[in-house]
C-alpha cells in the first residue's frame, strides 16, 4: 500500500482542523448522551428484622402466600411450610415507610427489608427501630452509570447454510447433550415436560422474537430490580437490553432442527431478571434472593442461575476466599435453602480460573445445589473455569459440562459458540428437568445426589472437575434398580 502525496495550502489546513474539531465535539456529545447524569445520591440498606409476630399471615393458610403449584411441590416431597415461608410483616414495612424511606423489596426467607433513600442519615436513624436486629448498607449510587444502548437488533429469520448438520435434530448442539447422556433421555420421551424452570439472569433480549425459541413455553418475564436502578433505555425494557439470558434459555429451550436443540425443549420457563450489568454491589444478592423467592412462589421446580459474585465496586462488601463456606454470603444462605423448599438450583461455578481469585464465587459455594464448571469438547477443563473446593472442604464444582464453547442462539437469532460456565450450567439444568420428569417421585435432594453419583469420577472427586461429567441416562437407570 502507498499514499499519493498531496499539496495542502493553509486555508485547506484550517478547514480540516475546523472539521476535525467539530468531529471531536460531536463524539464527546454522543459519549455524554450515553451517561446517566447523577441525580440525588441513592442509598439502599438491608435491615434484618427481629421476628414475624406482627405478620398478617399464618402457616395454617399457606395458600394466601404460596401458589398451588408451590404447595404441591412441597407436598409431593414431604416438605412442610415453615416460618421462613411467611411474608415479612406489613406492620414492620410500614414503619420504614412512615419514617420517610422507600421500601424496594423484602425477603421472607431472611426476614429482611430493603430500604432506599437519598438521605443516608435517615437510613441510619431507622436502624434504631425496635424491629431491626442488624443492618447493612448494600448500595451506594455511583457518580454516573453507563446507559445501555438500544441494542434490540433485527432478528435473523434464517441460519447460515454452514450452521446446520443434515438430518441431525440436534445440529451443532449434539455433542454438548450427548456427552451427558441427554440424548438417551430424550429418546425415551423425557424432554422436561411437566417441569417448570426459572432462569435468574440479567437480560433476555429478543427471546420472544427469535424463530428458534418460538416453540419454547415461556410463562412470563419478571423484573425484580427497581426501575430507578435500571439503566433504562426509552425504547427497550431493561429486562431485554442484553442477551445473556437469551443464550441461557436457548441452551435449554431451543428447537431448531439440524441447527441446535436445547437440553429440555418441552419444559416451561419463567424468565426473572435480577442482575443489573451497570454495577456490581451487594444489593444484587438481595435481588437474586427476591427472584429465587419469586421462583419458589410461582412453583418452579428447577432454577438456573448463571450468576456469581465475590468482588464489588469499591470493594465494599467484597468476599474473601475464607468466606466460601455456603453460610457467610447472604446469597449463598438463600441458595442453600432451595432444596429444603423442593427446588434444585444449578449455578455456574464462575469464570475466574485464569485470574488471581481462581476459585468459585457466591452462591456457587452454597450447600445442596449443583455447581457447574466448564470443559472443552475434548473433556479438558476450560482454563477460565473456577475451581473448588468450598472453604469447608465440600466438593466444588459438583459437575462439569461443555462450555468452551457451548452452542447457543444469540439475541439476534444467530447460532453462536460462546464460552463460559454461564452456558455449561443450563445444559445441565435442562437435563435435571428431564431426569426429574423420568423420576417424579424423587425429592430435590435425591435428584442432586443422583446427578453427582452418575458423574465420571464420583469415587475420586477433585477440586478441578468435582465429581466429573454427569451421565443423566445412568442416573435414571440407577434409580430404577
Amino acid at each position: 500500500m502507498y499514499l499519493c502525496p498531496t499539496i495542502i495550502n493553509q486555508p485547506m489546513m484550517n478547514r480540516r482542523i475546523t472539521l476535525l474539531l467539530a468531529m471531536v465535539l460531536t463524539c464527546l456529545l454522543v459519549s455524554a448522551s450515553k451517561v446517566k447524569r447523577p441525580g440525588p445520591k441513592t442509598y439502599i440498606y438491608r435491615y434484618m428484622l427481629c421476628d414475624k409476630r406482627a405478620g398478617d399471615y399464618s402457616l395454617s393458610q399457606p395458600q394466601r402466600f404460596l401458589s398451588k403449584r408451590s404447595l404441591e411441590r412441597r407436598a409431593r416431597q414431604g416438605l412442610a411450610v415453615d416460618s421462613t415461608d411467611l411474608p415479612v410483616s406489613r406492620k414492620y414495612v410500614r414503619l420504614f415507610e412512615q419514617g420517610g424511606a422507600t421500601v424496594v423489596g423484602t425477603s421472607r426467607w431472611h426476614n429482611s427489608v430493603l430500604v432506599s433513600s437519598a438521605d443516608s442519615l435517615l437510613l441510619d436513624r431507622l436502624t434504631s427501630l425496635p424491629c431491626v436486629s442488624r443492618w447493612q448498607c448494600v448500595f451506594i449510587a455511583p457518580d454516573s452509570i453507563e446507559k445501555a444502548e438500544d441494542i434490540r437488533w433485527n432478528v435473523h429469520e434464517h441460519f447460515n447454510q454452514w450452521d446446520s448438520v443434515k438430518n441431525d435434530p440436534y445440529g451443532m448442539a449434539r455433542q454438548q447433550i450427548e456427552m451427558l447422556g441427554g440424548d438417551r433421555l430424550h429418546d425415551a420421551g423425557y424432554r422436561g415436560q411437566g417441569l417448570v424452570v426459572a432462569i435468574l439472569d440479567g437480560g433476555f433480549q429478543n427471546y420472544d422474537r427469535i424463530p428458534a425459541l418460538q416453540k419454547a413455553v415461556v410463562l412470563g418475564l419478571r423484573d425484580v430490580i427497581p426501575p430507578a436502578l435500571s439503566t433504562r433505555s426509552t425504547k427497550v425494557n431493561p429486562a431485554m437490553e442484553i442477551d445473556h439470558g437469551t443464550k441461557v434459555l436457548s441452551a435449554m429451550a431451543a428447537q431448531a432442527p439440524e441447527v441446535a436443540m436445547g437440553s429440555a425443549p418441552d419444559a416451561h420457563y419463567w424468565l426473572l431478571r435480577c442482575e443489573e450489568p451497570a454495577f456490581e454491589q451487594p444489593v444484587e444478592e438481595d435481588f437474586w434472593t427476591m427472584a429465587a423467592e419469586l421462583a419458589d412462589s410461582l412453583g418452579a421446580d428447577v432454577i438456573n442461575s448463571s450468576l456469581g459474585y465475590y468482588d464489588y465496586d469499591g470493594h465494599r462488601g467484597s468476599y474473601r476466599l475464607q468466606d466460601l463456606d455456603g453460610l457467610t454470603a447472604f446469597i449463598s444462605r438463600s441458595a442453600s435453602m432451595l432444596a429444603a423448599k423442593g427446588i434444585v438450583l444449578c449455578n455456574s461455578a464462575g469464570n475466574s480460573g485464569m485470574g488471581p481469585w481462581k476459585k468459585i464465587g457466591v452462591p456457587a459455594d452454597a450447600r445442596d445445589i449443583i455447581t457447574v464448571g466448564a470443559i472443552t469438547k475434548d473433556k479438558q477443563l476450560a482454563a477460565f473455569s473456577s475451581i473448588g473446593p468450598s472453604q469447608d472442604g465440600r466438593v466444588k464444582p459438583d459437575v462439569v459440562a461443555m462450555g468452551a464453547p457451548a452452542t447457543l442462539i444469540s439475541g439476534r437469532g444467530t447460532l453462536v459458540h460462546d464460552m463460559g460456565t454461564s452456558f455449561s450450567t443450563p445444559i445441565v439444568c435442562g437435563l435435571v428437568a428431564c431426569l426429574w420428569q423420568a423420576l417424579p417421585d424423587k425429592t430435590a435432594l435425591e435428584i442432586i445426589d443422583l446427578v453427582r453419583r452418575s458423574a465420571s469420577q464420583y469415587a475420586e472427586p477433585t477440586n478441578i472437575f468435582g465429581y466429573g461429567i454427569p451421565d443423566f441416562w445412568k442416573a435414571r437407570e440407577s434409580a430404577k434398580r
